[in-house]
C-alpha cells in the first residue's frame, strides 16, 4: 500500500486524528535530528541528506499558558516584564509615531477547500495553539505614563479577515489581511477607527496553508513591500493553487499596482530595513516532511529580482525530488539565503536593533522570533534571538534573548513569540499569541515606576 493510500486509510477510519490528539510519537515521530540546531545555523549551515519517512514527524508542545508569576526568561542584563496581558491570539505589533502600539489580534481564516492534508494539518494546528477562531480586530494599547505597562486598550479597528501586517503611510494605514491590502485614514491620538476600510489591492487566499501577510514601507514612504507564503509545503495541490504565491510583492501606492519584487520564497513574514545599508531583510519559514534536520529557516537581503528555490530547490540549488514535474533552469538560478537560524524553528517576526535602549551589546544586530517547531524531534525554535551585524551582515552566532516558552520538560508551552516591535523608550517588545500576552524586554538597570 502507498504511503498516500495508507493516510487515506487512516484518515477515513478517524485513526489519524486520534493519534495527532493522543501524540502517539512512537507512530507519528519515526525519526529525529541527527545534529544540533546549531550545526543548522549561520552563513553555512550543515545541510545532511533529506531522511523522509513514511509518517511525517509531529513532536507538539500542548498549550498551557503562563500561570501567576511565570514569565520567560530572559539573558543575563536584560529583564522582562508583562507590557499587557489578557489579549485574545496576539500575533503582530506595530508602534505608531506617537508610541501607541497596534496588536493584530487574529489567527487563521480556515478554507474551504477540504483536502486530507488541510485537515491533518488543522488537527496538527489546533493542538499547538492555533486552531481557535480569529479574532479579526487590531488592538491599541497605550502606556500614558510611561511605566511600561499599557494602561489603556481599545478595539482600533473590528471585522477584519485574519489581518496581520501594517503599516502607517502618511495619514493612511495600511492593513494587510489574509485576502486583501486595505487602507483605512488614521488621525494621530485616536483610539478607534469607524470609517469603513477601502480595498487597495486582492491577495491571493483560498487554501490559505500559509495565511498571514506582512507589509513594510518603503523609506520614502511611496511603496509597500507585502510577504505572500505558499498555499502549501511544496506546492502539494499542484502550481496552479501557488500562483502569485511564495514571493514578496511591491505594492505601489500611487498607482494600486501590484508586481513580484523575489520570488521562491516559501514563507516570508517579518521584513525590516537593514540600518546600515537600506536593504531590505526578511526571515522566511522553509519546509518541511524530509527529517528533522531539514530545512533551516533562514534571514536573508532580499534582491530585487532574484528567486530563492521553493519549491523546486532549498538553501540554493539542493534539489527537492518530491516536486514533479522540476524545473532545472529555476533551479540553475536559484540563490542561497544568508544566514540559517535552524531547521523547523519557525522563525517569523524581526526587528534590527540600532534603536534599541538594551545595553550596547544588544544594540547591533536583528532581534527574531522563534515560534517553535511541530516536524522536528527534538523541538527546536521556541525562542526570541539575537543575530549581531557588521557591515550591514550578520557576523556572529546567535543569542537566547528570551527562553523559558517551553517547560522543563518540552512537553508543555506557555507561549510562542511571534512579532516584534521597538516600543518608544526602545524596549523590545514581543507578541506571545498562546500565551495571550505582549512582553516588554529591556536592560536589568532600567528601573518600572
Amino acid at each position: 500500500m502507498t504511503r498516500p493510500h495508507l493516510r487515506l486509510l487512516l484518515a477515513g477510519t478517524g485513526v489519524l486524528a486520534l493519534l495527532a490528539a493522543v501524540g502517539c510519537r512512537a507512530i507519528l515521530s519515526p525519526e529525529e535530528a541527527r545534529q544540533s540546531v546549531a550545526a543548522g545555523t549561520g552563513p553555512n549551515p550543515i545541510l545532511l541528506p533529506p531522511n523522509p519517512t513514511f509518517m511525517p514527524t509531529v513532536n507538539i508542545a500542548t498549550p498551557v499558558g503562563w500561570q501567576g508569576t511565570q514569565a520567560p526568561v530572559p539573558a543575563p542584563g536584560l529583564a522582562v516584564h508583562v507590557f499587557a496581558t489578557g489579549l485574545d491570539h496576539p500575533r503582530w505589533l506595530y508602534r505608531l509615531p506617537n508610541g501607541d502600539i497596534l496588536v493584530a489580534e487574529s489567527n487563521s481564516p480556515g478554507t474551504d477547500i477540504k483536502t486530507l492534508k488541510n485537515r491533518i494539518a488543522g488537527l496538527i494546528m489546533g493542538r499547538v495553539g492555533a486552531g481557535a477562531p480569529s479574532p479579526n480586530r487590531i488592538i491599541l494599547l497605550r502606556d500614558t505614563n510611561g511605566d511600561g505597562l499599557a494602561d489603556q486598550r481599545s478595539v482600533f479597528l473590528d471585522h477584519l479577515y485574519s489581518p496581520f501586517g501594517m503599516a502607517l503611510v502618511g495619514d493612511t494605514l495600511y492593513v494587510a489581511n489574509a485576502n486583501a491590502l486595505v487602507r483605512f485614514p488614521y488621525h494621530e491620538g485616536e483610539t478607534h477607527i469607524d470609517a469603513p476600510g477601502e480595498k487597495a489591492a486582492d491577495l491571493p487566499a483560498g487554501y490559505n496553508h500559509h495565511w498571514t501577510k506582512n507589509i513594510l514601507a518603503s523609506p520614502d514612504g511611496r511603496t509597500l513591500y507585502v510577504t505572500i507564503g505558499s498555499n502549501s509545503n511544496v506546492a502539494d495541490n499542484g502550481m496552479e493553487a501557488e500562483e502569485g504565491r511564495a514571493r514578496i510583492d511591491r505594492f505601489d501606492i500611487a498607482t494600486g499596482t501590484l508586481t513580484p519584487f523575489a520570488t521562491g520564497l516559501r514563507n516570508p513574514n517579518g521584513l525590516a530595513w537593514e540600518p546600515r545599508t537600506g536593504i531590505l531583510w526578511t526571515a522566511v519559514n522553509e519546509r518541511d516532511e524530509i527529517g528533522s534536520d531539514l530545512v533551516p529557516d533562514y534571514i536573508t537581503s532580499v534582491k530585487e529580482g532574484a528567486f530563492y528555490g521553493w519549491p523546486y530547490s532549498y538553501y540554493g540549488q539542493h534539489v527537492d525530488v518530491r516536486v514533479q514535474p522540476q524545473r532545472p533552469d529555476l533551479v540553475a538560478s536559484a540563490i542561497a539565503p544568508d544566514y540559517a537560524l535552524g531547521p523547523h524553528t519557525a522563525s517569523l517576526g524581526i526587528a534590527f536593533s540600532q534603536d534599541s535602549s538594551l545595553p550596547d551589546e544588544w544594540r547591533s544586530g536583528l532581534f527574531v522570533a522563534q515560534h517553535g517547531s511541530w516536524n522536528r524531534k527534538p523541538k527546536s525554535g521556541y525562542r526570541v534571538l539575537y543575530v549581531p551585524f557588521a557591515d550591514g551582515r550578520p557576523s556572529g552566532p546567535p543569542r537566547d534573548v528570551l527562553t523559558g516558552f517551553l517547560t522543563a520538560d518540552e512537553e508543555h508551552v506557555h507561549g510562542r513569540p511571534v512579532g516584534l516591535t521597538l516600543d518608544r523608550s526602545g524596549a523590545l517588545l514581543v507578541a506571545d499569541d498562546v500565551g495571550n500576552t505582549v512582553w516588554r524586554v529591556t536592560g536589568t538597570e532600567r528601573k518600572r515606576d
